[in-house]
């Protein structure tokens, strides 16, 4: 459960972007509404991460990493 605000206090470029991302993929994933919702204090640190996690130096290739996010994804019941 995300709080309504998470939903609707998006700035207008974010707002956009939502937009874009229902119209070609039928929906926003409520991930990227939570990174998209006040980005100075979660969103842009969180997304920093990721991008180390996934991008940065490790024994695994940006692929392998990838289908790991996507079978936890999975488990999770998650459509992201």
């Amino acid at each position: 459960m995300r709080l309504q605000k998470v939903h609707r206090g998006h700035r207008f470029r974010e707002k956009a972007i939502l937009a874009i991302m229902r119209v070609m993929a039928g929906h926003a994933p409520g991930v990227v509404r939570t990174l998209f919702y006040r980005k100075e204090f979660f969103g842009g640190r969180f997304s920093e991460l990721t991008q180390q996690v996934m991008r940065g130096p490790s024994p695994w290739s940006v692929g392998e990493r990838e289908t790991f996010a996507a079978f936890v994804s999975q488990l999770n019941q998650c459509v992201f």
